[in-house]
C-alpha cells in the first residue's frame, strides 16, 4: 500500500475516531455522578477531550510509514 492510500484511509479512520469518541464522551457526560457536579465534569472533558489522542496515534504512526522499496527485478 502507497502512502498516499494510507494517508487517504488513515484520515477517515481518524474522523471516525473523533466522531464516535465525541459521541460517547457525551453520552457518558449524562451520567448523574459527572453531571451533578462542576469540578467533575471539568476534569471529564478535559481527560476524555486529551484521551483520543493515544487511540489515534498508531492510526497516524502507520499513516507515516515509508512505502516499501520495490525490488528491481
Amino acid at each position: 500500500m502507497t502512502i498516499r492510500t494510507r494517508k487517504f484511509l488513515g484520515a477517515i479512520l481518524l474522523l471516525v475516531l473523533a466522531t464516535v469518541w465525541a459521541l460517547l464522551g457525551m453520552a457518558a457526560a449524562q451520567m448523574p455522578w459527572i453531571a451533578e457536579s462542576g469540578w467533575r465534569q471539568a476534569i471529564y472533558y478535559v481527560v476524555v477531550g486529551m484521551g483520543w489522542v493515544l487511540p489515534a496515534m498508531p492510526i497516524v504512526s502507520w499513516m507515516q510509514r515509508p512505502d516499501r522499496v520495490k525490488s528491481g527485478r
